[in-house]
């Protein structure tokens, strides 16, 4: 490694604890020069599993697809993916990896809140010979603000434009008393405060909240937290969570009687939510399927309007690869929320590598920020900047019909409405 990046990233490392465990160089791993290589450091195993693998699918179906008619200047897309288990310690040391191989041009598609702030530092200490971050799969705040964003580019929407669309659609139907149910780490107090925020611009507050660990999984009890929650007699409960804590919670909620409408962010992963949802439904004998809605940042994956939508849906179903390093047993649904997401950034890193590549003397950087009304095939245009690093803002909704989910828009609200 060079002096200069040794000694910055030596200073990120004694910030974040992790002297002692620095790994030794992964240029081995890096793949052929021809190769245009990104790191994707994600949960590919534990409780968040789903989110990583299927992240990765979407993206990998794109690149595929690309690679099969020749590349980007002739030269072939490849994902070089590292298991994170959603946990920051091995994210930076994935990190480092990736920084410490001259092969690998970004970093791209990481996922979870917890993991991406404590890469942030080591991203700024690295600044001048470090990778940009393309596209992370969480909505939170430090990355979108000075002194990170200059690092990072985000497509998705915000957890703070998540949140402030779902309390605007709460307070049109009359619901007004809102509850949260967050992972108790950086990625719940982002939701949490793009809760407060939304709500108190309507001149309104968080009624009840209570709170669980990060990697919770769907056999653990949540009655002691919709106890806490119910005190506080909520219209509504949002879940700032992973899908199988959202799920566990869900399940204790409908079995303890609570009926009010249940709301999940993107990040929940809403396919596997609903899988993990019927299958604690069997066991308890009940349908806990029923008054659940979904943020979302991309359109619905069902809806072949969109000629993005249209080829996603055609790549998948010719069938896509785990990743090597997934977890042995997964099962993937097939077609979700989070692989169109994966999909949609890989459309769009096509597009910012070609003009990368299109012209010798234009960097990376500048390549992205010269992105601007980029038509991705959907019903949104994608503009980057010097000062707006965040692609897309607008937000969706799905709920479930007939165990399946579904677009929620327009009427589809009635049903809630007092």
């Amino acid at each position: 490694m060079a002096g200069c990046v040794a000694a910055q990233i030596m200073v990120a490392l004694l910030w974040c604890g992790l002297l002692s465990s620095f790994p030794g160089s992964a240029h081995a791993a890096g793949g052929s020069a021809s190769d245009i290589v990104l790191g994707m450091s994600a949960p590919f195993s534990g409780s968040s599993r789903g989110l990583g693998i299927e992240l990765y699918r979407g993206a990998r179906a794109y690149f595929d697809y690309v690679n099969s008619r020749g590349g980007v200047q002739g030269r072939k897309v490849r994902i070089l993916a590292l298991d994170d288990g959603y946990n920051p310690r091995p994210a930076l040391q994935n990190t480092i990896r990736f920084m410490d191989d001259k092969s690998v041009l970004c970093l791209f598609g990481y996922v979870g809140t917890p993991t991406v702030t404590r890469v942030l530092p080591l991203l700024k200490a690295a600044e001048r010979d470090g990778k940009l971050l393309f596209f992370p799969f969480t909505g939170a705040q430090p990355q979108r603000e000075a002194p990170y964003d200059r690092f990072v580019f985000n497509l998705r929407a915000s957890y703070r434009q998540e949140l402030s669309a779902l309390v605007n659609k709460f307070s049109l139907i009359g619901l007004r008393r809102i509850a949260i149910f967050y992972q108790n780490d950086a990625y719940g107090r982002s939701g949490w405060d793009g809760l407060r925020r939304g709500l108190a611009a309507h001149r309104l507050g968080i009624v009840s909240e209570a709170t669980y660990r990060r990697g919770a999984v769907a056999s653990e009890s949540m009655r002691e937290q919709v106890q806490i929650v119910m005190e506080g007699h909520p219209d509504a409960i949002v879940v700032v969570g992973s899908y199988m804590a959202s799920a566990a919670f869900i399940r204790d909620a409908r079995s303890m009687g609570v009926h009010v409408p249940i709301a999940n962010i993107s990040f929940s992963a809403s396919e596997n939510l609903l899988r993990t949802l019927k299958r604690l439904g069997k066991g308890c004998g009940r349908d806990l399927t029923g008054d659940l809605i979904n943020t979302q940042v991309v359109p619905y994956y069902r809806d072949e309007h969109f000629e993005s939508v249209r080829l996603y849906r055609s790549l998948m179903a010719g069938g896509v690869p785990l990743p090597e390093v997934a977890e042995e047993g997964y099962v993937s649904p097939g077609l979700s929320d989070v692989s169109l997401e994966g999909f949609l950034d890989a459309v769009v890193m096509t597009e910012i590598l070609r003009r990368f590549l299109d012209d010798p003397q234009r960097s990376l950087i500048h390549a992205v920020e010269g992105l601007h009304d980029y038509d991705a095939g959907i019903d949104a245009t994608v503009t980057f900047g010097q000062t707006r690093h965040q692609g897309l803002s607008r937000v969706y909704f799905t709920t479930v019909r007939q165990g399946r989910f579904v677009s929620l828009e327009g009427e589809g609200w009635r049903q809630w409405q007092k």
